[in-house]
């Protein structure tokens, strides 16, 4: 019975750094102007886009 409460107990710790970890990385992406977001977001596009017109190229 012993080993299950360890089991339990590290669990529930799994738990909890899992939800640091999440509202840290929620912190993080908070700080984004959203004129930075929308930059990111079309350089990305653009990425895709130069991505895609080389693979139909070949």
């Amino acid at each position: 019975m012993r080993v299950w409460k360890w089991v339990g107990l590290a669990g529930i710790l799994a738990g909890v750094a899992t939800g640091a970890a999440v509202a840290r990385d929620e912190r993080v992406r908070r700080h984004y102007e959203p004129s930075e977001v929308r930059d990111r977001l079309h350089a990305r596009h653009d990425e895709a886009v130069a991505r895609e017109a080389g693979e139909s190229t070949d």
